[in-house]
């Protein structure tokens, strides 16, 4: 085991790199900065050139990567352009984007998985089919006209919750965004579930085990649950990090200065510092949540073993 996870760390080197090049390229062909800066009017030559000494944009563009990867490596993620270190901005913004994640992702996990075994047992069953329904509407309708009803509903004719976050949210105050914002991933953990649970069923082992007289709980939790559940491990170890990059309707629509808010400012200054070094960090989220997904299929099959 040890050895696995020294290769894939070591393996997670050039991802990052690699990554990172592509999106510091990608960010920079965006449009002139400096112009973002001046506004409408065009910016002075003598102040153009200056505000591209400052920030380092008058270097070659490789050597502008290089020195934001040296950079990096110290903790340095550069500075806005209006001045602010992007290190304090992700203070601000990356507590309550976990936060709201960690609500999503409670919700897929508890109810997505919680009704795919209930549909997965009961394939074929109104409630299998009353279900099945549920979810393709939720997967069909976007994440913004959910986010605005549920606003409208909760918020606004009910009171139960607050229209807007606060940007110190407490856990109970983002149930509402995290329901929003895990909709559409809760839709395919509930289905994922179903299927594989409902393929598992017909498996040799289900039927051995059901052979040699065990008790149906101990079939369905030590046996038929566990190995179901891997690709939904998978799909949900992927989805952390999508979900906090992709969290900017709903942080809009409910107004929380997270992760979503700060990109979306961000690309819309043309303010490369702080898109190239939010999406960094979330390509970290990305590669050590792939590693534990990983880890986690040992514990899950015990037939998988890793040198």
């Amino acid at each position: 085991m040890g050895r696995y996870v020294v290769r894939r760390l070591l393996q997670m080197v050039p991802v990052f790199v690699g990554s990172t090049l592509l999106i510091f390229l990608m960010v920079n062909v965006m449009g002139d900065p400096v112009a973002g800066l001046c506004g409408e009017r065009q910016c002075d030559p003598a102040t153009a050139a200056q505000l591209r000494r400052e920030f380092g944009l008058d270097k070659p563009l490789w050597q502008q990567y290089a020195t934001y990867m040296g950079n990096v490596f110290t903790g340095d993620f550069g500075t806005a352009f209006n001045g602010q270190r992007v290190t304090e901005l992700m203070a601000t913004a990356f507590p309550v984007t976990v936060r709201l994640t960690v609500v999503a992702v409670l919700f897929e996990v508890v109810v997505g998985v919680t009704l795919g075994v209930l549909t997965g047992l009961k394939r074929g069953r109104p409630v299998d089919t009353t279900v099945l329904l549920l979810t393709l509407v939720v997967i069909s309708v976007p994440t913004f006209v959910t986010g605005l009803l549920l606003q409208l509903l909760f918020g606004v004719e009910w009171g139960w919750v607050r229209p807007s976050v606060p940007p110190d949210a407490t856990f109970g105050e983002l149930i509402v965004p995290g329901l929003v914002l895990a909709s559409v991933s809760l839709a395919y953990v509930t289905r994922l579930t179903r299927t594989s649970l409902a393929e598992n069923r017909r498996s040799d082992y289900v039927r051995t085990a059901v052979a040699k007289g065990l008790p149906r709980h101990r079939v369905i939790t030590r046996h038929l649950l566990r190995n179901s559940l891997i690709p939904v491990v998978t799909f949900i170890g992927t989805d952390i990090g999508a979900l906090m990059g992709g969290a900017i309707v709903t942080e809009r629509i409910f107004n929380i200065h997270g992760v979503g808010y700060q990109l979306y400012q961000g690309i819309l200054r043309q303010n490369t510092q702080t898109v190239v070094g939010f999406v960094t960090v979330l390509v970290l989220v990305f590669l050590v949540a792939n590693l534990l997904v990983d880890l986690l299929y040992a514990v899950l099959d015990p037939r998988i073993r890793y040198a």
